[in-house]
């Protein structure tokens, strides 16, 4: 009978007196409020957090307790906080209603000083209630990654924004019945509780990172450049352990920094790789059984093709190099001398599978494919600049993935900046679980031609000496190339120098690349590339603990 009576008036409520409830709800007044989720962590690949959720509160208000005092509460909330004196004013004073938020996601002691001093002078109907503060602990740290937040809580850039439906959450609610501008105890209530987002894993290692951003930092500035990236990745598994840019920001105050700052330039601006993009033609020539290490090339003091003069960046009269002397001295003649071997579909079809013209399917936004053009409409001048790289365009973490193919024997990895897999807002999944690997050329190939790249730190013949490090062999190539100006739409004077390597040389186990844009001190990639990738090389090195192999480098001759 008891049963009865509770089913008959449960049936009461939902059915015949739905409409009589909804109204009796409305005139006692009831109040929705939202429980924010917790915002997933974003870690790096030894779990330290990159971005977190840390203790903040919301603060709100109950204008029909705070509309008398309105004027004096918002005088002091608006001089504790960045908000709107005006706009906070109206919605203390906001009619028809028991609830308004007046200030998100303020860190929680903040919160409480400021409800605080409200208190303090008498005042009443301001409340707090639990709200997630967005935090960087460490500030610039891969922030071009990561990405930012905005004032509303709403994702705006890079892994923040592209995995925000993983990170976010679902938000929860709290009805609550109202009566004399308090919460009825015994009132109807109902809570929907949030589902907190979950966590995301980077590859990269936040020290690595660190210290890769100030190196480049320091070779930016150093040479009076525009601007530099640097890629640091795991020869082997084509995890990325450290993407960095410069200028950079602060992803806890983004807008203190210039809007050109607060991409990602690694993968978003494209330039001409220059001399860097001589290994791969020497590579894809090794592999198509074209040439050797030790094969002869003349190279004249200047070199007519069609219309152009090709010349290297050095005088000097004519030589008798050994396509290792080619490398080791970046000699553009040279290089196009030994490419004439290749027809333009040929190479085009190398430096295609290469991942030249085409996306790394890291999955960060903004990424440029390059540009490598269609073979068929080349001129042989057009062959000639595209074998020692000018002509065709890259973004950072594309050449840096090209040139590991070489390092990690003749196979191609995907470059992958999240551990295990994620999906992307446009549906792409991402990361290690999902990384692709092609071969390109063969291993004996990728092997001399990383045993040319080793002449290129020679501290007698090579043009990047200070890329060396002692008791390890080291495999590198500098790159200076001509830039093409936005206003001309012309090369306009100004360079893009680089230096890409690989050690140990005979077992590599990381890559580095480092790029400055327009150096203003005359320097080139092994005087400014060079120096810094030592630095990040020997880094690496060390904190992983990799030893020397110990094994002596090959003599080829450079000169016959």
């Amino acid at each position: 009978m008891v049963v009865s009576v509770f089913g008959a008036r449960l049936f009461q409520l939902q059915g015949i007196d739905a409409k009589a409830y909804a109204a009796r709800a409305e005139a006692v007044g009831l109040e929705t409020v939202t429980l924010p989720a917790t915002r997933g962590t974003i870690t790096d690949r030894n779990g330290a957090p990159l971005a977190e959720s840390l203790d903040g509160l919301m603060i709100t208000a109950n204008p029909t307790l705070s509309a008398p005092d309105a004027g004096p509460i918002a005088k002091i909330v608006a001089s504790r906080l960045d908000v709107d004196y005006f706009e906070v004013l109206e919605r203390l004073r906001k009619p028809d209603t028991q609830f308004q938020y007046i200030a998100r996601r303020v860190p929680a002691t903040e919160a409480r000083a400021v409800v605080a001093e409200i208190e303090n002078r008498g005042y009443t109907g301001i409340d707090t209630e639990r709200d997630p503060v967005r935090a960087y602990p460490a500030k610039d740290v891969a922030a071009n990654l990561l990405g930012f937040m905005g004032t509303e809580g709403e994702p705006l850039a890079g892994f923040e924004l592209i995995f925000d439906d993983l990170l976010s959450g679902k938000d929860g609610s709290a009805t609550y019945e109202m009566g004399g501008g308090q919460k009825l105890p015994l009132g109807d209530n109902s809570v929907v509780a949030p589902e907190n987002g979950s966590d995301l894993q980077l590859t990269i290692d936040r020290d690595v990172q660190w210290y890769t951003q100030r190196v480049l930092r320091e070779a930016v500035q150093g040479s009076g450049g525009e601007s530099g990236a640097a890629v640091v990745l795991d020869t082997r598994t084509g995890e990325t352990l450290a993407l960095a840019d410069h200028p950079t920001f602060d992803a806890n105050e983004p807008m203190l920094s210039s809007p050109a700052d607060l991409g990602t330039r690694s993968v978003s601006d494209v330039y001409e790789p220059g001399s860097v993009e001589k290994v791969l033609t020497a590579a894809a020539l090794l592999d198509a059984g074209k040439v050797t290490p030790e094969t002869k090339i003349p190279v004249p003091a200047e070199l007519p093709r069609q219309d152009r003069v090709i010349g290297d960046y050095w005088d000097h009269g004519r030589l008798r190099l050994t396509l290792t002397g080619v490398i080791a001295k970046s000699s553009n003649i040279g290089t196009v001398l030994a490419a004439d071997e290749f027809s333009p579909e040929e190479l085009h079809g190398y430096l295609s599978s290469f991942g030249l013209g085409q996306k790394t399917g890291s999955g960060i936004p903004g990424e440029s494919r390059g540009l490598l053009p269609a073979w068929e409409g080349w001129s042989q001048i057009n062959q000639d600049t595209i074998s020692f790289g000018q002509g065709v365009s890259v973004n950072a973490l594309q050449m840096a993935t090209a040139v590991n193919a070489i390092a990690n024997g003749g196979v191609l990895v995907q470059p992958s900046l999240v551990e295990g897999s994620a999906t992307t807002s446009d549906g792409t999944e991402v990361g290690t679980d999902t990384t692709t690997a092609r071969r390109v050329i063969s291993e004996r190939a990728a092997r001399q031609t990383a045993e040319m790249m080793e002449a290129v730190t020679d501290p007698e013949e090579g043009t990047a000496p200070a890329a060396a490090i002692e008791g390890y062999r080291v495999a590198g190539k500098t790159g200076t190339a001509q830039r093409v100006g936005e206003e001309c739409q012309c090369y306009d004077g100004t360079f893009t120098v680089s230096f890409a390597g690989f050690a140990p040389a005979d077992d590599p186990r990381f890559l580095v690349y480092v790029v400055v844009q327009d150096p203003k001190n005359d320097g080139g990639g092994g005087s400014i590339g060079g120096p810094a990738f030592h630095k990040i090389m020997s880094y690496l090195l060390r904190k992983y603990a990799v030893p020397p192999t110990g094994v002596p480098a090959p003599d080829h001759p450079l000169e016959w």
